[in-house]
């Protein structure tokens, strides 16, 4: 711990040394966003801008810790997206020492409307309007209009998508208490999570796993999803001991890779909504299919 935040220091008194020598090349405003999520919004939103993300696809943002290289391009930025509460409150220290004010950081999360302890926002697309909207304001040049568009309709086509499925067959098993925010807005159940936490760095205990294993026969959950960037072993094993099924992984704590289903904002919303419905029915999920 000493020695990473030796090599933080370091690097703050190089980048405060170097004034603005390290710009980036290209004529548009430099954009720091902490989440994957938001990097995309920011991309959206304003085009023109040179947006880093310091998280990277797949990477869990619970115990995210800093590098030499994030507090470099903080200290260059003309403005920082922060996700806000737990996921990203790593950020604090790396503030300081790259000297950026409180007025080049935009709280993503505030402007959404976090709620309580959950940092998951962005998996209610309203809220995303929000944020984006936001981000918009505060990138010089930028446009948030068109894309928030494009996220109100996202919520209406997930909004009938998930409105197909009985109430009744809306219950929801996921490694850790991600999607409160996507199921609070479309209805659905929220019957357990493998992890009791909002968290991915806790662990279940043996009275737990028994426990959920219990509710998930009782209540006829169908399947449980494990997420993108967890090792899915112990929901496959609660999956055979209570007779459901292991369904198609979720974008939750981050985006995907280029090539994968997840590697926008609205595409993972979009594909975790065709799991659901899949997960939920046992059947095949129409979703978005004139989008």
């Amino acid at each position: 711990m000493a020695m990473r935040l030796f090599l933080l220091l370091v690097v703050a008194a190089f980048v405060a040394g170097c004034g603005s020598s390290g710009a980036a090349a290209g004529d548009g405003p430099r954009v720091v966003a902490t989440t994957t999520q938001l990097a995309d919004m920011a991309r959206n939103v304003a085009p023109d801008a040179e947006v880093t993300a310091l998280l990277s696809a797949n990477t869990d943002p619970h115990e995210y810790e800093v590098r030499p290289r994030d507090v470099k391009a903080l200290a260059q930025a003309d403005v920082v997206l922060r996700s806000g509460g737990e996921a990203d409150e790593w950020l604090d220290g790396a503030l300081e020492s790259a000297g950026v004010s409180d007025d080049e950081v935009v709280d993503a999360g505030a402007a959404a409307g976090l709620e309580g302890d959950d940092p998951h926002w962005w998996q209610d697309p309203r809220r995303a309007e929000r944020a984006a909207t936001a981000i918009g304001r505060a990138i010089g040049g930028a446009d948030p209009g068109p894309y928030v568009l494009r996220l109100h309709a996202l919520d209406a086509a997930v909004e009938r998508c998930i409105s197909a499925v009985p109430a009744s067959e809306r219950l929801l098993v996921t490694s850790h208490d991600a999607l409160g925010y996507y199921a609070r807005r479309y209805g659905i159940r929220v019957v357990g999570t493998i992890i009791p936490s909002l968290s991915t760095s806790g662990q279940p205990s043996a009275g737990e796993v028994a426990a959920l294993v219990d509710t998930i026969r009782q209540t006829g959950v169908r399947a449980i999803f494990a997420e993108s960037s967890v090792n899915p072993k112990v929901e496959q094993a609660i999956a055979r001991e209570s007779g459901a099924v292991v369904g198609r992984p979720l974008w939750a704590d981050s985006l995907g890779p280029e090539d994968s289903d997840g590697a926008t904002y609205i595409g993972s919303i979009e594909a975790n909504t065709r799991a659901l419905v899949e997960g939920f029915t046992g059947r095949p999920a129409n979703c978005f299919s004139d989008a």
